[in-house]
């Protein structure tokens, strides 16, 4: 387990990089919360933007999941395939609210611990921002899990269609 809310990973492809990207492109909507149209659709997996060189996407979910890791990636082509570099972060208003939370808590330890000489005050208020950045990432690497399996499997789909 990271220490860090983050993660990346290297996968290597026999898919050209024409055909990962065409294949994310068809599996990845941008996001549209004003039109009903657009949400529901079976066959899309992310929400995003795919580019030329690269992508910003993150797992369609059902109910908002502050913990969601934002995926960033690179395509390279090799003579044999391609090669994926894929980032996974927390989206920076997670980032905020954890920095914002931990900093408040931190804040007040020092000053029960240092101000009022409450001791017992102090080690709750620190208990809490230790509390509250391990289930961070103890969430956030559940829902890596996740968008790990479902862009593993779309890239696995892909390749067993080639074959």
């Amino acid at each position: 387990m990271n220490l860090l809310p983050a993660h990346s990973e290297t996968l290597v492809s026999i898919l050209s990089k024409e055909e990962v990207l065409g294949h994310l492109i068809r599996v990845t909507r941008e996001v549209n919360f004003l039109d009903a149209r657009t949400q529901g659709d079976p066959k899309i997996h992310f929400n995003g933007l795919i580019g030329q060189e690269g992508f910003r996407i993150s797992r369609v979910v059902k109910r908002g999941d502050s913990f969601l890791p934002l995926i960033t990636g690179q395509v390279e082509s090799t003579a044999r395939g391609s090669i994926i570099f894929l980032n996974y972060r927390l989206f920076p208003a997670t980032v905020f609210f954890l920095v914002f939370w931990t900093v408040v808590l931190l804040a007040f330890t020092g000053f029960y611990f240092f101000g009022h000489q409450n001791i017992s005050y102090g080690c709750i208020c620190l208990g809490l921002a230790i509390l509250n950045y391990v289930l961070c990432v103890i969430f956030f690497q559940r829902q890596v899990k996740a968008s790990r399996s479902v862009f593993h499997e779309l890239i696995n789909l892909e390749m067993k269609g080639k074959e």
